[in-house]
């Protein structure tokens, strides 16, 4: 394919040199007028060449090209399966109800919720192939959390499975015009949709124009927009899946994540479709679902959390799971004695990674025989990483620093001032402390922030906090993250309460569950007397969490045991 000079070109690595804003009636800007200044961008390389796109690009089009109409793409646990031919009919459709009926244009954020199905996968590629912007969120998020993101966002549609609607329709959201789907109703997006087959043209996009906007946590409790090109949605494929995953066109792939996520994303839509192979969308995917399913469909390419593979490793011999060939862990740290568990029980080597929202998927990983065990891996192809202080400069090898990161995909908020903390001197910076060693092997150490990672998702602390106080008798809190052998780290939450309020644990949790996906809310809520602090009146949370004689309340801690969801990683 020859290079064309413009954002795809590496020559061109930073900012928008070769197309301006466009200013048409008929195109939203808001995307493209909200992506940081150029000069807060990170360096792009594009050093495969695969990864220098042309300049006009549709990556929902690109995805659904290639395959025969007859070949099989999305499985579900009841026996359905669609065909990419019938996957394309039914993306035009929603795409016709999209332009034609509900009045979406280029650069329009369109919220996506629901569980994992087909139906999901194909709203998605009918945004993308309309050229508005997926914005696809979890179905187990509050009103709350889905406001400030539709905020952040300026969201004026959604699609929304029927079965996830109320909590959508319950968010104070001006504007915004909700379609749903797989309901009865004449106005349900699928009965709207045209019983012709006309095919619809997909929308003449740039390879960096916006598609879509992944939401992560922040360590301030106000979650980020991630701004992603169409460009970058076929980046992951070629470079991780392609080079590292290396799927087979019959390959069944299933996993945990859900599609709200980017690891869900890449793993069971975008890889499959872009090997031409297929995909097993679970409703329900923890790891009790996982290995019947597995048995029954024949899954040969698993994507799932540490946590998931420890809880399934005492079920593995009640279940045949001898089509799997590849298994990729991401999410937290996969634990040495994890992966020699699982390899001792299948033979089969589990494929480590590290990746972010904020660069969409993998970026540090190793297969095969050069996987070492306890380590992540190395920069995949396309990639480049590195360690560095404080200051951005390369520490020796077997030294603890800050991860540093770039190629092809980079971060880009929107309209967000942590832009700079993440984006420094060109690299991105995870948040991660790791080692790298002389053989340029990388490890992973620890959060250098404060996010906590319970079972592969990511918790922001503060956001906690946030919503506790909210409760009327909570008038201190502090939450933090505590190590756990099955999870990784658990969510602990500490509070003072209003004198004369009742400490009631399970009232407490109800009142966050009522606030925050469940994945969010404590485990465990410790009430006490007071906060310990510094002289100065600073929080001391390295006490919280080593629980270290904290001021408790008279009569000890109070205790709650609240089992998140699933494990289903909020990190690739």
């Amino acid at each position: 394919m020859k290079a064309i000079r413009s954002w795809c070109d590496p020559t061109t690595t930073r900012g928008r040199t070769a197309m301006e804003p466009r200013n048409r009636r008929d195109v939203d800007t808001f995307p493209r007028e909200h992506l940081p200044p150029p000069d807060q961008w990170p360096e792009l390389r594009f050093d495969l060449p695969e990864l220098r796109c042309p300049e006009r690009l549709n990556s929902a089009a690109e995805l659904l090209a290639h395959t025969a109409r007859d070949r099989p793409v999305f499985r579900t646990a009841s026996g359905d399966t669609w065909t990419y031919g019938e996957l394309r009919t039914r993306v035009d459709r929603i795409a016709h109800v999209l332009t034609a009926e509900l009045g979406v244009v280029p650069g329009n954020r369109v919220l996506l919720r629901g569980p994992t199905t087909p139906w999901l996968a194909a709203c998605w590629l009918a945004v993308l192939k309309a050229g508005a912007v997926a914005v696809t969120v979890l179905a187990q998020q509050r009103p709350h959390e889905l406001t400030t993101m539709c905020e952040i966002a300026r969201v004026g549609h959604a699609l929304c499975d029927i079965r996830s609607v109320d909590d959508l329709a319950k968010a104070e959201i001006p504007g915004l015009r909700i379609t749903t789907y797989g309901g009865d109703s004449p106005d349900d997006l699928l009965n709207r949709a045209p019983t012709s087959d006309e095919p619809f043209t997909a929308v003449d996009t740039a390879a960096d124009d916006v598609a879509l906007i992944a939401f992560t946590s922040g360590t301030t409790g106000r979650p980020k927009g991630c701004m992603h090109f169409h460009r970058d949605v076929l980046a992951i494929a070629d470079t991780f899946s392609k080079h590292v995953l290396r799927p087979h066109a019959d390959d069944v792939f299933a996993g945990s994540p859900p599609l709200g996520f980017t690891f869900g994303l890449g793993g069971l839509v975008i890889f499959p479709m872009r090997a031409g192979a297929s995909a097993l969308l679970l409703e329900q995917a923890g790891p009790r679902q996982l290995l019947p399913a597995i048995a029954e469909h024949r899954v040969s390419v698993l994507f799932t959390a540490p946590t998931a593979y420890r809880a399934m490793l005492d079920e593995l011999s009640a279940y045949d799971v001898s089509s799997l060939r590849r298994c990729v862990s991401a999410g937290e740290n996969l634990p040495a004695a994890t992966w020699q568990a699982w390899h001792d029980r299948t033979g089969l080597r589990i494929i480590n990674g590290i990746g972010a929202t904020e660069l969409l998927h993998i970026f540090i990983s190793a297969a095969d025989e050069h996987i070492r065990p306890g380590t992540t891996g190395v920069p995949v192809p396309g990639w480049h990483a590195r360690v560095v202080d404080d200051f951005g400069e390369p520490v020796p090898d077997g030294e603890p620093g800050l991860l540093a990161v770039r190629g092809p995909v980079g971060c880009r908020y929107l309209a967000d001032p942590r832009q700079r903390e993440y984006v420094r001197d060109g690299w991105n910076i995870t948040g991660d402390t790791y080692v790298r060693d002389s053989d340029g092997y990388f490890s992973y150490v620890a959060r250098a922030d404060d996010m906590i990672i319970s079972a592969g998702y990511n918790v922001a602390g503060p956001e906690v906090e946030d919503a506790l106080l909210r409760h009327p008798d909570v008038i201190e809190t502090a939450v933090v993250g505590r190590p756990d052998a099955s999870r990784g780290q658990v969510v602990v939450a500490y509070a003072v309460l209003r004198p004369g309020a009742r400490r009631d644990p399970e009232a407490l949790c109800a009142f966050v569950k009522a606030e925050l996906a469940p994945y969010k809310c404590p485990r465990e809520i410790v009430f006490l007397d007071a906060l310990p602090r510094t002289a100065t009146g600073k929080l001391q949370r390295f006490r919280l969490r080593a629980d270290v004689n904290p001021a408790r309340a008279e009569g000890g801690s109070v205790r709650t045991e609240n089992d998140p969801v699933p494990p289903e990683g909020d990190q690739a």
